[in-house]
């Protein structure tokens, strides 16, 4: 008990709310793998993502913005958050990151051969291996988002959240409406790189307390639970202004897709909700 109590105050907060994710991710993996009703529910949501990408134009835009979670391309994305606590002297982040992008991506890459099977959807799933979850490309996006959010300065990290958050939902979408994933595979993927973050967030805490004899570096001052969620909200009303305008502009094919795909909605809410959230908890997290 005595050893529990001498861990920084955001190891603690980390580390619970990274073990609620597990949890979470446990839970995903036992439906959607041993629950019919559920699977059928994401096999569903699947052919509904894979409407969208009827048009060429479409088609064209997913595969530009997914492609950029590709490794040739990711590989420089990644950098990007190192060199930006390398500048700012903050190397024990610099080094977290490092660790977070590759634990999170490689434990992504073991799940996908370790948990491979059938799934009880009864539903063609076009060209999808069994060995797709979690998803790849959306542990990557979320990875990269958070590890910026880590990078930056205190202030910068609320702006930080809402653009990585925007940029998640974006790839995710994109791959499911190209059929790479099911919606599932994105939601899980989302979690690996969330748990890894704050994973990374409790050892960083630990390592600065103990190497400054204070607390972590990572907070730089207050930040209040309002702006921590600001991100969300913003990017939440983003996407909602974009969708009024998209039914403003065809009323019709808009209310007929959406009447006759609702598992598709409700899907592609819960997992665009993910992503605007995750980044919120991971700021809670390292706030005072």
């Amino acid at each position: 008990m005595h050893g529990l109590r001498t861990i920084p105050t955001i190891a603690r907060k980390a580390l619970i709310v990274a073990a609620v994710l597990l949890g979470l991710l446990v839970l995903e993996w036992y439906l959607v793998f041993h629950v019919s009703s559920v699977g059928h529910l994401d096999a569903t949501a699947y052919q509904g993502f894979l409407g969208l990408a009827a048009h060429p134009h479409v088609s064209a835009l997913a595969t530009r913005i997914a492609s950029l979670c590709n490794p040739d391309r990711y590989v420089f994305l990644a950098i990007v958050p190192v060199l930006l606590a390398l500048l700012r002297r903050r190397a024990v982040v610099a080094g977290a990151i490092v660790v977070i992008l590759a634990g999170a991506n490689l434990t992504t890459e073991v799940l996908k051969p370790l948990l491979a099977a059938v799934r009880p959807d009864g539903l063609p799933a076009g060209h999808l291996l069994p060995g797709s979850w979690p998803s790849g490309h959306a542990t990557a996006s979320m990875t990269l988002a958070l590890c910026a959010v880590l990078a930056v300065p205190r202030r910068r990290r609320p702006l930080v959240a809402t653009l990585g958050a925007g940029f998640a939902v974006a790839v995710c979408y994109s791959f499911l409406a190209l059929g790479w994933h099911y919606p599932s595979d994105a939601l899980a993927g989302l979690l690996v790189a969330s748990i890894w973050t704050l994973l990374g967030v409790a050892g960083i805490s630990v390592l600065d307390a103990r190497r400054r004899g204070s607390s972590s570096e990572l907070p730089e001052g207050s930040l209040s639970a309002g702006r921590a969620l600001a991100p969300s909200a913003l990017a939440a009303g983003a996407v909602l202004v974009l969708g009024a305008i998209a039914a403003a502009l065809r009323p019709g094919a808009v209310a007929a897709y959406a009447h006759d795909h609702h598992a598709f909605i409700a899907v592609a809410l819960s997992v665009g909700a993910a992503a605007l959230l995750l980044p919120a908890a991971v700021l809670l997290a390292i706030r005072r």
